[in-house]
């Protein structure tokens, strides 16, 4: 059962949009990596997150960890190029992303993962999109969040240097871009504080995972 969610002083709009991406700020990671965060890029995300909550054909999937089999701590749903979006904002999304990046990117993103994080016990651990093409060459992935804010964390490959801290929820977009996927890891990691649950939804183009 999806826990209520609290919603965002800031966002108190029942009018679902999207804003402008020319807000987009860069930072450079290292090793050819960067991310490009934009805040509360879309109006009404408490409102998206309600719907997305209550439509999305959630899964819980469980997985071999070691000797044993495991919940996998956050429930999923994907949909592959072509496929209907769960909501119309979302293809709205996909597409302005598409469109701003298509110079750096060379093609457009076609499939949605979304991920939902019931309470701080869900969570991702450290990873990078590297099946497929993502583990030779530079990609793009771009995870727009709704629900309350949850910390993306991202780090070198393999551990050691400084970890990167974003938090990210309410409308929020985070792209990873460049050597990203190969260079570096990200996470979302469990938390002791009492906090709502989030959704997030991640475009990749085809071949990315």
């Amino acid at each position: 059962m999806t826990r209520h969610l609290q919603g965002s002083l800031f966002d108190q709009t029942d009018e679902v949009r999207l804003s402008s991406l020319d807000g987009l700020r860069r930072t450079p990671l290292g090793s050819g990596a960067w991310i490009d965060v934009l805040p509360g890029w879309l109006s009404g995300a408490d409102v998206l997150f309600e719907r997305l909550a209550a439509d999305v054909p959630w899964r819980a999937e469980r997985r071999a960890m070691y000797d044993q089999v495991v919940d996998v701590p956050r429930l999923l749903a994907f949909y592959g190029a072509g496929e209907p979006l769960p909501h119309p904002l979302l293809e709205e999304a996909r597409d302005a992303l598409s469109a701003h990046y298509a110079e750096e990117l060379g093609e457009p993103f076609t499939t949605a993962g979304l991920c939902q994080y019931r309470d701080g016990r869900d969570s991702v651990a450290w990873h990078g999109d590297r099946i497929g093409r993502g583990a030779r060459q530079d990609t793009l992935v771009a995870i727009l969040s709704v629900g309350a804010p949850r910390d993306l964390l991202l780090r070198p490959a393999g551990g050691g240097g400084d970890t990167v801290r974003r938090p990210l929820g309410h409308g929020d977009l985070i792209v990873m871009g460049g050597s990203c996927q190969r260079t570096w890891e990200h996470c979302v990691p469990k938390t002791s504080r009492s906090t709502g649950p989030r959704i997030s939804i991640q475009f990749r183009p085809q071949g990315v995972h």
